[in-house]
């Protein structure tokens, strides 16, 4: 019993929290920051493993030593990996976090009442 009472509650809490402008804020900026960056990474992605597989000849150009273009497009992957992952934690930061701290307040007063 005390179960369903703990779990209306923070159900309640929920609803008022997902109701709020912040929230749908907090969705909206997440979504512009997440849905481009992962496009552009699948594209880059994609480009690469089609290049390894259609563009041999180009994937084989050595630049420097043995050191190709193929090596290079995968050394590139991680790089880019790095680089969506530290610009996602400083968007986090200055534009989420902010919010989600907000958020978070009110869900604890919420859930006290």
């Amino acid at each position: 019993m005390e179960d369903d009472a703990v779990r209306e509650r923070d159900a309640r809490a929920y609803e008022a929290v997902h109701e709020t402008a912040d929230f749908t804020e907090l969705k909206r900026r997440y979504k512009n920051f997440v849905v481009p960056w992962t496009i552009t990474f699948m594209v880059w992605y994609l480009a690469y493993v089609a290049c390894n597989n259609w563009a041999r000849d180009f994937m084989s150009t050595r630049v420097v030593g043995h050191i190709n273009v193929a090596l290079i497009f995968g050394l590139l992957q991680f790089v880019s990996t790095f680089v969506i992952a530290f610009l996602y934690g400083r968007f986090a930061n200055r534009k989420l976090d902010p919010l989600a701290s907000g958020l978070n307040a009110k869900y604890k007063r919420e859930r006290r009442r």
